[in-house]
């Protein structure tokens, strides 16, 4: 039987047997496995009901994941069915009889199997659902041609083929096959298809009104209520975005009608009181607040007043919404995006009403919330980062002007002051203490299964979930942004730098009353630990001057003395000068930038930093056009601060072009000193730098000038002058680029080691050498070798951006793995100079590391996946030197005339365990001979030879 049903033949007999098969056999497991693959996911889906919902469950990323291994299942199945019972030999044909139209057809198809078009629709769709939409879109194209004769089924795949074209935001794609569909003849077994399809184009494309006829087809089609009722919330939110609230008070209504999960009950019942608002605001206030009062709402009070706040809103009623929001922050259960939308509307208001410190509460924790896919995401993270800078500054002029009053009320009133202050203090513990119990409750509640049929409800998170569909924590943002808030809570707002709790980052200590040996840093967290008192008696506090709930707390910061308000002020000045300059420069905000600044400049005149007071406030009214205030500032820091920098900025005649074109200016002129600098040119460099701290000494580029002055100096034999320039660049910029080459160059000094001249390129790393200053000073180190029988190295050097180096790890070790069966070859990664290594040892001669290159890079897949990596064939001993005495580029044209020449032994040395000895070839016989194979090109990238381009980097020793 089995025989005679072969798939090479095609009689009605072998169609319907292998019809009957499929289906009933491979195709029914797949079915059913597709089938418990989507009511997994339609179970688990959970949407994010403040936005627009997707059409399909899949189109939440949170949700892709579900159902995953069903899907996998069914795509074996279909692509097994496939596999099996594909007939597609043509069927034999009576000549003597006249074709038809419908023969025709038959004739020309390219699969004969009646049913196995539905495997191939299952085996998209099942892709589809696993969100590998790329996949599925070139099975259902495949599809599209492989049944075209065959209208139905084309229509069929054709539909699925734009909805996924549509879920990978390839519009245009979308659209094309649309309009192509539009042309043709739609089957009619294929019309409730494609008004998913149009409905899904129309609603990704934004156009809801020409989406919501077809959703409504949709709708009709769908039998799952669960689904039903999602695609009619979907299509409420739409009617009320096209601002047509009464459909979509119906829309929202018929949600309910399905009786869906509860989640989704609420959120209509709640959108129904946003979208019904006009005129009845009263009326559906009253119905949130019902709402609110129901104890199976208490998980979900966020929304609530959410919808409140957005209901006064409506109103133009700001203060009772900030209320009602504010209420909903403090009641929130959940740390979920329904919070975080909440927080972000908050902390919209707060930023309008110039309120920046509920402002940065806000926005902060509503960073952590959401999602970096939101529109308005990109926004609010800018917001968040010039908050958090500004907000210690204001905070800290309001505290230190609080304390201040308070140092000069009679006794009575600061004391009730200070009682007001504990007593809100105590009633928030009490409340904090109270919701805590509540919660410890509920969780003993919920751990004794005494909560009833509560436990059957699925429950929003109520905590942050850092690994929420297997992700891992740093690839889910919300995750790591909460993370950073931590952080945050704790360590304060901290630059993202290395050695971030460190004081001296530099390379080199300048201090010379610092002992301990130079370069030694402190660590600012450990400073207060470090200083222990004279007295031990004296260690003992005060219970009460350290207890918040008693007035001696407050007392203690509360400034009497001159040396305690002269410290306040010192606070004040601070504070007033960066939040003034952070108002101007980042928030636009001219009005407040300029109240901060003039109250510094009229009541603090002993500021250490007024003179830039002043020239901020220049800059201020100058992008205000008040010329006359602008004069006034410009003569007062003429008359005042003559020697002032900013003095001489202004002063300057060429201020008004530099402001404009400054930037490029400078830049141009750098390139010309580094061009001058590189053809020897040492007094016009001297020149250019000088010209440099006369009209931008503030630029960009001036620690450039400053070092590229003191190279020089030291080329025109001014090792003094050398010195002082790198020792201005580390104590002057020590961020810039250049600090820590100039940083190095004085910790050699420091060790007594002398300067002389060297050549540098900033950009080029291949010719950059490091100074190690505890190499020897012996000959014998300082030489490369020429032994080729010692252990040697096979090196993948790279830019560290420009190569993934875990891939390039994998491909490596997988490599090794097949292709050496007798030898072990361990891999090594390390960062050298700004150059990321891969280093694979183990070769017990140049000949074997040779040998292994060659056969490397004659696997065309590895030479691809190694493009952009520079090739080193080198020994252990001439690694020590490479990037130290030697660049990269010295060593490569050391091995041009030391080892490329050189011809290695044929016989195949990696398939020789390493425990046997090798020969010794006469290496006198081979002198002269050169390679057939190309090994000039060993070191090249790609075939050429790395360029030298416009940074800094060591050409010769500096030191002797």
């Amino acid at each position: 039987m089995t025989a005679g049903c072969s798939t090479q033949k095609n009689t009605g007999k072998s169609r319907w047997w292998h019809a009957f098969n499929a289906r009933y056999n491979t195709y029914y497991n797949g079915k059913t496995a597709y089938t418990e693959g989507a009511l997994e996911k339609e179970n688990g889906n959970k949407d994010n009901f403040t936005e627009i919902i997707p059409l399909y469950t899949v189109g939440n990323k949170k949700s892709r994941d579900l159902g995953k291994g069903k899907f996998d299942r069914a795509i074996e199945k279909s692509e097994k069915t496939i596999k099996l019972h594909s007939i597609k030999r043509r069927p034999e044909w009576t000549k003597n009889r006249r074709k038809t139209a419908k023969d025709i057809e038959w004739l020309n198809r390219k699969e004969y199997n009646p049913f196995l078009w539905k495997a191939w629709l299952m085996l998209g769709k099942s892709q589809f659902q696993k969100g590998n939409f790329d996949e599925a879109a070139s099975t259902f194209s495949y599809m599209s041609r492989l049944y075209s004769t065959q209208p139905a089924i084309d229509g069929i795949a054709r539909s699925w083929l734009a909805r996924s074209y549509v879920e990978l935001d390839w519009l245009y794609d979308a659209e094309d096959v649309i309009n192509k569909m539009k042309r043709d003849t739609m089957h009619y077994k294929a019309v409730d298809e494609w008004d998913y399809a149009y409905a899904s184009y129309y609603i990704k494309s934004g156009r809801y009104e020409e989406a919501i006829p077809y959703l409504r087809k949709a709708i009709r089609h769908e039998k799952r209520k669960k689904q039903k009722a999602r695609l009619w919330y979907l299509m409420g939110q739409m009617y009320s975005s096209l601002n047509k609230r009464e459909p979509a008070y119906k829309a929202y209504k018929r949600v309910i009608r399905q009786n869906p999960p509860y989640e989704v009950e609420f959120n209509a019942r709640i959108a129904q009181t946003e979208v019904m608002a006009k005129g009845k605001g009263k009326q559906m206030i009253r119905k949130l607040r019902r709402m609110a009062a129901s104890d199976k709402n208490k998980d979900y009070l966020d929304q609530v007043y959410y919808a409140i706040g957005n209901i006064y809103m409506a109103q133009q009623d700001t203060a009772n919404a900030i209320s009602a929001y504010e209420k909903g922050n403090g009641k929130a259960t959940r740390s979920g995006i329904e919070k975080g939308v909440l927080l972000l509307r908050l902390g919209g208001l707060y930023w309008q009403l110039e309120k920046y410190n509920d402002a940065q509460r806000c926005y902060g924790e509503a960073i952590g919330l959401l999602d970096k896919d939101r529109d308005d995401y990109e926004q609010l993270s800018q917001r968040s980062k010039v908050l958090d800078e500004l907000v210690p500054y204001t905070d800290a002029v309001h505290l230190q002007d609080s304390l201040q009053i308070l140092a000069t009320l009679p006794e009575k009133e600061r004391n009730d002051a200070i009682d007001r202050v504990i007593e809100a203090l105590k009633k928030k513990e009490k409340e904090e203490k109270r919701a805590q119990q509540e919660a410890d409750a509920e969780k003993q509640l919920q751990q004794q299964g005494a909560i009833g049929n509560r436990n059957n409800m699925k429950k929003p998170s109520t905590g942050m979930n850092t690994s929420q569909g297997g992700v891992w924590y740093f690839y889910n943002p919300m995750a790591v942004n909460q993370g950073k808030t931590a952080f945050q809570r704790q360590w304060g707002k901290r630059e993202n730098t290395d050695d971030w709790q460190r004081i001296n980052r530099t390379v080199v200590n300048l201090n010379p009353n610092t002992t301990g040996e130079e370069g030694d840093t402190v660590d600012s967290l450990a400073v207060n630990d470090s200083i222990q008192p004279a007295n031990t008696d004296s260690v003992a506090t005060d219970t009460a001057a350290t207890d918040p709930h008693t007035r001696e707390y407050y007392m203690e910061q509360i400034p009497f003395t001159a040396e305690q308000k002269a410290a306040s002020d010192e606070i004040i000045k601070d504070g007033l000068f960066n939040s003034g300059v952070i108002f101007k420069d980042k928030l636009d905000n001219l009005n407040l930038g300029k109240k901060q600044l003039v109250r510094l400049t009229s009541q603090y005149t002993d500021f250490q930093r007024m003179d830039e007071a002043w020239y901020h406030l220049f800059l201020l009214y100058s992008r205000q056009g008040n010329k006359i205030m602008a004069d006034s500032c410009l003569a007062k820091l003429q008359a005042d601060y003559p020697e002032s920098d900013w003095t001489v900025l202004l002063s300057d005649p060429y201020f008004a072009e530099n402001a404009k074109f400054g930037v490029h200016i400078e830049d141009s002129l750098y390139a010309a000193t580094y061009d001058a600098f590189k053809a020897d040119r040492y007094d016009e460099v001297k020149t250019n730098a000088d010209l440099s701290a006369e009209r931008f000494p503030m630029g960009q580029n001036r620690p450039k000038f400053i070092f590229i002055n003191g190279l020089g100096m030291l080329n025109n034999g001014d090792a003094k002058g050398c010195l002082a320039e790198m020792k201005q660049v580390v104590e002057k910029y020590p961020q810039s680029e250049v600090a820590g080459m100039a940083g190095m160059i004085i910790k050699g000094v420091q060790e007594g080691k002398p300067l002389h001249g060297g050549k540098f390129d900033l950009g080029d790393v291949w010719t950059r050498r490091a100074i190690n200053i505890e190499e020897s000073d012996s000959a014998g180190t300082d030489t490369l070798s020429k032994e080729r029988y010692t252990e040697f190295i096979f090196m993948l050097a790279f830019r560290p951006d420009s190569v993934d180096n875990n891939q390039l790890l994998y491909e490596m070790a997988k490599y090794n793995f097949t292709n050496f069966l007798v030898r072990n070859f361990d891999i090594q990664t390390d960062t050298d100079n700004g150059i990321s290594r891969m280093m694979v040892s183990g070769f017990l001669s140049y000949d074997e590391a040779l040998q292994y290159a060659r056969q490397l890079y004659s696997d065309t897949d590895m030479a691809a996946r190694l493009k952009g990596c520079r090739r080193i064939i080198i020994s252990d001993t001439n690694l020590k030197l490479l990037g130290t005495r030697y660049s990269y580029l010295d060593y490569e044209q050391f091995f041009e005339k030391a080892f490329a020449p050189i011809t290695v032994s044929e016989e195949q040395l990696l398939n020789i365990p390493e425990n046997i000895e090798q020969t010794e070839e006469d290496d006198d016989e081979d002198d002269g001979k050169e390679e057939e194979n190309d090994t000039q090109d060993m070191f090249n990238n790609n075939g050429n030879v790395p360029q030298q381009n416009g940074g800094v980097d060591f050409d010769d020793d500096f030191y002797q």
